[in-house]
């Protein structure tokens, strides 16, 4: 009797072991988070992904219980950011902000420099938002339309079009549409990005570039720049008669920034759905996308981390194929 005791207690000790270690395993993203989190950003404060991580870090907060705090790691083009958050444990407890220049671009442009792989030592969570862009001509050049500026610069004195730097998007970009114009302009890079890029063009010291609408619109509204065409798949709102790219003959040119949610490589998969379900439910808030609206950001969600990671890749291989094509060269 005293045995058969003892081994009932025995198979109940096991059954209730067993249902422990299965909750344990079973859930470990429904104890997320636990602790604060941090969202890393390759940029100092201020530019329109540092504004985005803000307003998704503020919302989580709220809809965790716990503080996701904002770390600004400016430098080496990303490389820093990209860098930090390749190397963390993938708990959930780092998270990045990234975008086209840091986890597209600089996989090719600065593969020499980085020590890892975005695409493969990072997580593609979903995406954020896009920012829509226009191609854009100082006052001074006598056209209204890109084919109208095709014309133009085969036969006007050089021209010059700025950028954000080199094998940055706007520099890309422009080469891109150039190459297929069939025209040469004389690239001049701004480490300072658009704030060195607007004055630039409305003193024609520069005649030609690509930037964000939200920067430019005050400055097109009151006469010191013109809008040649939109990179946006529609006509824009505030500019109802400007040609999209591919209205204007150029479909598939032009970029329309975009900032996405990425985490380090190997998230057990758990956890990554609680995240990307946590964001996509902020990002669906209306007051997220009219906080956002306010400032010509559009909120546009992956439909799933699989999607993002595929849309990811693609982005890869797209500006990988544009700075080999046109000998883009950071040397």
């Amino acid at each position: 009797m005293k045995h058969s005791r003892l081994k009932v207690a025995s198979v109940a000790l096991a059954a209730a072991f067993s249902c422990c270690t299965l909750s344990a395993t079973a859930q470990p993203a429904d104890k997320f988070p636990t602790r604060p989190v941090r969202m890393i950003v390759p940029y100092a404060p201020g530019g329109a992904t540092d504004i985005v991580a803000r307003q998704v870090a503020q919302r989580l907060s709220e809809l965790w219980g716990y503080q996701v705090v904002v770390d600004n790691r400016a430098g080496g083009s990303g490389a820093i950011a990209l860098e930090t958050v390749a190397r963390a444990t993938p708990d959930g407890y780092t998270l990045m902000v990234g975008n086209v220049s840091t986890n597209a671009i600089a996989e090719t442009a600065f593969a020499k420099t980085l020590s890892i792989k975005p695409s493969r030592d990072l997580t593609a969570v979903t995406n954020l938002i896009e920012i829509p862009h226009m191609f854009i001509a100082s006052m001074a050049v006598p056209v209204t339309n890109l084919k109208q500026l095709a014309e133009y610069a085969k036969t006007a004195p050089r021209m010059a079009y700025a950028s954000a730097g080199i094998a940055s998007y706007p520099h890309l970009d422009a080469a891109r549409l150039l190459k297929a114009m069939g025209v040469e302009m004389t690239h001049i890079p701004y480490k300072g990005g658009a704030g060195q890029m607007i004055p630039a063009m409305i003193g024609n010291e520069t005649q030609f570039t690509m930037l964000n609408l939200a920067s430019t619109l005050p400055h097109i509204r009151a006469g010191r720049m013109k809008p040649l065409a939109t990179t946006w798949p529609t006509r824009r709102s505030e500019f109802p008669e400007i040609q999209t790219m591919a209205e204007a003959g150029y479909p598939g040119i032009g970029t329309n920034a975009w900032n996405g949610l990425f985490a380090p490589s190997k998230m057990p998969p758990a956890l990554l759905t609680q995240i990307y379900a946590s964001t996509l439910k902020v990002l669906d808030s209306s007051e997220m996308k009219e906080s956002l609206g306010k400032q010509l950001i559009s909120v546009v969600p992956s439909k799933s981390p699989a999607e993002y990671a595929r849309f990811v890749n693609e982005e890869v291989a797209k500006w990988a194929a544009v700075i080999r094509d046109n000998n883009i060269s950071l040397d």
